[in-house]
This record gives structure tokens, sequence and C-alpha cells, in this order.
């Protein structure tokens, strides 16, 4: 059997309300049906490099956004300002476009909202980082990720003290210490509230599928990876990791997860979930926000028991919070629209310059280019920095 892949007939519909039942995967036998010609989008699937090519999800960021490129002109000659969208979010570095402190976003959000998270230099020893992993009252498994950083770079699942020997060894920037939260269902729920309304929306909720192959009883588990793009382009990197699991044989019907962290970048599938949005959740998200000082536009990844729970306000806890760079990320959907992609996008964009325009208004100054262009220098450094 293959890699486990979305069963959703049309991707441009939102997929069906699964993740109610906490995204449970069907492990009993089905009858055996007569096999069917494969569609050219399924045999794209399995080749890398055409996936690459047709399926958009997976264009490099400069290519996917060079269309934007033209309407974020256009934003700043409105705004007269290139740098307008640092004024969208004013108590969060640079809007949150880039380079912003993960660690000083937390500070910004009521404590029970998030788990247990915090900051560490990166020359810290591993005794050091034991005695304060016990002092913090914490244990195996728990997340290691940079205080800086975008795109799921570093963000490592801690399970021994290999894992943490490993870590240690290879971080070279100041990082984040954070409680495994162990609940199911993970989604990106993208809030914007306008400065001079009391209530805001949610626009977008993306629902995450984390990599994993589904077993047949026969095959390793990197023949099945081989099965699909999405999973084949991890092989090696699970090769680096841990060849030993690459070797396992998967009983028939077994879920493996290959990748824990939550990112497209990390194989990830990103689902349409905008059928889950309506009043209960934006009455919710308007309450969390609402005690978010200066939080007006972004993107809040969090992982809950269930959605109803979510509805409620129940069970659940934010990862992390993404500023002015983040994205409507229910368009990565396998086979979403690229037209519909690019209006989302722009759509999302209008808002953080409308938002950024009324604070500039209140008071909030945009950055100057002077000082936009010695930000973007201090990511560059930062970015040359951590692969040093």
């Amino acid at each position: 059997m293959p890699a486990r892949r979305s069963n959703f007939a049309n991707p441009n519909k939102p997929a069906p309300n699964i993740i109610m039942m906490n995204i449970a995967v069907e492990t009993d036998e089905k009858i055996q049906e007569p096999a069917q010609e494969k569609t050219l989008y399924d045999k794209l699937s399995t080749h890398v490099v055409w996936a690459k090519i047709f399926r958009w999800e997976f264009w490099p960021f400069s290519v996917f956004y060079f269309p934007v490129m033209f309407y974020w002109v256009w934003l700043s000659l409105k705004t007269r300002s290139l740098f307008f969208f640092t004024a969208s979010n004013p108590t969060i570095e640079f809007g949150g476009m880039l380079g912003e402190s993960k660690d000083k976003i937390f500070q910004l959000i009521p404590k029970q909202y998030i788990p247990k998270t915090y900051k560490l230099h990166a020359s810290v020893d591993q005794e050091s980082f034991l005695d304060r992993l016990q002092l913090e009252g914490l244990n195996y498994p728990f997340i290691l990720k940079p205080d800086i950083g975008e795109r799921g770079w570093m963000v490592e699942l801690i399970k021994t003290k290999d894992d943490l020997s490993n870590y240690l060894n290879r971080i070279q920037v100041d990082f984040l210490v954070q409680e495994y939260v162990s609940y199911e269902v993970e989604l990106g729920v993208f809030y914007y509230r306008y400065p001079n309304c009391d209530h805001g929306t949610v626009s977008s909720i993306v629902m995450k599928d984390m990599l994993s192959v589904l077993g047949d009883g026969e095959r390793n588990i990197a023949s099945l990876m081989a099965d699909d793009a999405r999973s084949k382009m991890h092989i090696e990197t699970l090769r680096a990791k841990n060849p030993k699991q690459l070797d396992q044989i998967p009983a028939k019907g077994e879920k493996v997860e290959i990748n824990s962290i939550g990112n497209h970048s990390r194989g990830t599938t990103f689902l349409n979930g905008n059928h889950l949005i309506n009043k209960r959740l934006i009455k919710i998200m308007d309450k969390i926000s609402s005690q978010v000082d200066g939080f007006y536009f972004g993107r809040y990844d969090l992982r809950c028991r269930s959605v109803e729970d979510l509805y409620k306000g129940e069970h659940f806890k934010i990862l992390e919070l993404n500023g002015a760079g983040a994205e409507p990320a229910h368009i990565y959907h396998p086979g979403f629209s690229l037209i519909q992609a690019y209006k989302d996008i722009i759509h999302h964009l209008k808002v953080l310059a409308d938002i950024s325009m009324i604070n500039h208004k209140r008071g909030v100054s945009y950055y100057s280019f002077r000082e936009g262009m010695k930000d973007i220098l201090k990511i560059r450094e930062y970015n040359q920095q951590k692969v040093s």
C-alpha cells in the first residue's frame, strides 16, 4: 500500500470534517476493488521532479511569490512606505514579517494559552540544560526550536539524551525549550482585527496532516515513502537522521509517523479547513487576541484535543504566533487552485495594509527606509551565523 495521501475527491472544496473525530485513520481491511487507471495527477504524485514543476505547493518561495511582488509595490505606493507592514502589529519586532523573537512574542500571550516555554543560550552545555529542564519540571519528550527562525528550521522533537546531544552540537543560535503538546489535532488559525473594531475574524484554517506512511506488512518504510512525491522528498533526510527506521516493516494497516513537526517544508500535508470557521471559533479567537497586546494580524499555530474543545476554549495550546509574515496556509491544500491562492494572498495583503494604515493614523510609525534596511541586514547576518 502506498504512503497515505489525502482522500479528498475535490481539492478545491473543504476537506470532510474528519478532524472533529481527532483525524482517525482507517485500519480495517477493506474489500478488494478492481484496479483503476491512474490519473495524470496520481502519476505526477510519485515523481519528485514533475511534482515540483506541476504542483505549485512545492514551488520555491521566490517563484511562487514573484507575481505578488507587483501588488506589494502598489501597496507600498499607496501607504507611502516600503515597510508599511511594521505598523500592523506594533508590539512585535518588524511587525512579525521576519526575524522576530518567538520568546518575546510568547511574553505577550497569557500563560494559560501556551505550553511551558523558556529560552536558552546557544552555548549551554548538556549538564546545565538538564539541570534547567528538571528545575522547570519538564521531561522527555520536549520541543527545541530556534528563538528566531522560519519554516520549521531546526525545530525538533527531542525524545532521548542522544537526540538532545545531537541538537546541542548542531545549534548555533539561541533557542527555546518547549513542553511537548500531545493533543492530536494541529491547526493554523489565521485571525485579524481592524484596530478601530472590537471584533475580528478568522479568515483561514489549515489542518496539518503529519508526514506518515501506512504499512502493508511486506515493504519497509523506505519503499512505502517512495510511492509518493511528498514523502519521497524526505527519504534522504530520514536516512541521515534515523537510517534504521527506513528498514522497519510496519504491520498491515499500521500508521507510522515520519515527522512530528507540523511544517510544510518537513513533509506535512496542509489541508483546507475553512469549513471549520464559525461564530464560536471567532468568539474564542477574539477573546484570546484581545489579551495579546498590540496584535492585529497573523496566524496562531496551535494544538487541541478536538475542534469542539477549541470552540469551547478548552484543551488547546498555542505553539507559535506568526505576525505580518504569516500566510493563509489553507492555500497549500494539494490541488488547490493557483488563481484562488493568489486571490487569497492578495486579500490578506490588502487587509495587512489597511490595518497598518489605521495604526499609522493612530500614531504608530512605519519603519523608515534606513530602519527597515538595518533590520534586514541584521536578519541576513543572523542567517549566515546559524549555518556557520
